[in-house]
């Protein structure tokens, strides 16, 4: 069974722990099957101040991630682990898709995720990063949520994490662009609205037929 960590280079840890600490994730971690780690930025920040941000040459808005605080705070992980790779959420990176997941969930090892913040980073940093990686086209305050959501689909691939044994193999994004199929539970007749008769009929081969009938393919 692969084991998987995962070490979150922050400056808001508690915005990261509740979820890490709860569901799947929490389950992952208690049965040694997932790790979750974290370094505070901060304590790599330059001055009194522990400053880690700074104005970008040639004027703008907003604050960059300074090179040093994050280097060093990379450095300091890889010191223990040399073989740790690096991910960085960011609108540059590639689309983050499900073959990318489970990718990294098969080959387990250890992840180093670095939450930006402010306007954005020092360009140099992107020399230490391995995946860059973009969940979309929209804008976030900072990397935390993406991280929470890189991470939770590579743990839930996992196997010994999910219920059941064909559980991921059968969801939306499984294989390619495919979207799973309408699914049902008791009541049989809610307000008028029935679950569709073959499911209730206890043919296991016209109910196959019938769900691969009603896959469909993401836009």
């Amino acid at each position: 069974m692969p084991k998987i960590k995962f070490t979150i280079i922050t400056l808001f840890q508690e915005a990261l722990e509740p979820y890490l600490n709860a569901s799947m994730m929490w389950k992952a971690k208690d049965k040694g099957i997932a790790e979750f780690d974290f370094v505070n930025l901060r304590d790599f920040g330059l001055g009194p101040h522990k400053s880690v941000d700074d104005t970008p040459y040639g004027g703008g808005d907003g604050m960059l991630l300074r090179c040093e605080p994050v280097f060093a705070a990379i450095e300091s992980v890889k010191a223990k682990d040399p073989s740790a790779k690096v991910i960085l959420p960011t609108p540059v990176g590639a689309t983050w898709e499900q073959p990318l997941a489970r990718e990294l969930a098969a080959a387990g090892g250890h992840y180093i995720i670095l939450c930006p913040h402010y306007e954005g980073y020092d360009e140099r940093i992107l020399s230490l990063v391995d995946y860059k990686i973009s969940l979309g086209k929209f804008v976030l305050t900072g990397g935390e949520l993406p991280a929470l959501a890189i991470i939770d689909s590579i743990v839930r691939l996992i196997p010994g994490v999910l219920g059941g044994e064909t559980s991921a193999e059968i969801e939306s994004f499984s294989d390619g662009d495919n979207l799973e199929y309408p699914q049902y539970t008791k009541p049989a007749d809610f307000r008028g609205m029935k679950v569709p008769d073959v499911l209730l009929s206890g043919n296991h081969g016209e109910i196959a037929k019938w769900r691969k009938e009603h896959e469909s393919q993401a836009n």
